[in-house]
């Protein structure tokens, strides 16, 4: 599903972000990416989602070669890819319903499509009975699933976050890596970058860590301790 081929990245300033990385992330799988601050992590998500380009090295997605996609099918190539962040970037000015039907909108879905994916994602993260209220008025925990509800309403095949838990106590992280668990074995393939070392341990799925920008260990399912 994922496939990275010795990707390197250096922005324009000359710093180094990425440095021969390669690594493939099969359908339905779910791994972290994990490592310092400034280790590569949220680069690799850029490249994934094509917020960014590599300088060199390949990226295949879902058997698309995006080093050649031309630009005008980046919003094509992005309708497969759905995106989490630490901070969940809600608007609260639209309540929860219209939170996560903004992207269907904006790709264009017809009124009763969106009102049918908005439901069956909310439901999903267990805030059918929220849809009307205002992010401002939920907790941190039930802001991050309206968050997550935003990016799976399109039926992603791949689902990128960003320290998604990096703002929730433990319980609350818990809650969402279960909810990302539920994702991948319903066949979406799941990259989370995260520094939560414990938790991550207690997923026991593959970790795969980066340090200044190079691939320094895979893990498989075996916990990683440094």
């Amino acid at each position: 599903m994922i496939e990275i081929h010795n990707i390197n990245k250096t922005y324009n300033n000359g710093q180094a972000a990425l440095d021969g990385v390669t690594l493939k992330l099969e359908t339905g799988e779910l791994a972290f990416l994990t490592g310092h601050s400034g280790a590569g992590k949220s680069t690799l998500l850029k490249l994934i989602s094509l917020i960014e380009r590599p300088s060199k090295g390949h990226v295949v997605v879902d058997k698309t070669n995006l080093t050649t996609l031309a630009s005008r099918r980046i919003p094509w190539h992005r309708r497969k890819i759905g995106m989490v962040f630490q901070n969940n970037l809600l608007l609260n000015d639209r309540n929860v319903a219209a939170n996560v039907a903004l992207p269907l909108e904006i790709a264009g879905y017809r009124r009763d499509e969106i009102n049918k994916r908005v439901r069956t994602a909310l439901n999903k993260v267990q805030l059918l009975k929220h849809d009307k209220k205002f992010p401002e008025t939920l907790s941190s925990g039930e802001q991050q699933r309206v968050g997550i509800a935003r990016a799976i309403v399109g039926k992603p095949r791949v689902l990128l976050a960003d320290e998604p838990t990096g703002n929730l106590d433990p319980d609350l992280s818990r809650d969402i890596m279960a909810l990302f668990n539920q994702f991948c074995q319903a066949g979406v393939t799941v990259l989370i970058a995260s520094h939560d070392i414990s938790l991550i341990n207690e997923m026991q799925h593959r970790i795969i860590q980066l340090e200044q920008g190079q691939l320094i260990s895979d893990s498989g399912t075996s916990a990683f301790n440094g």
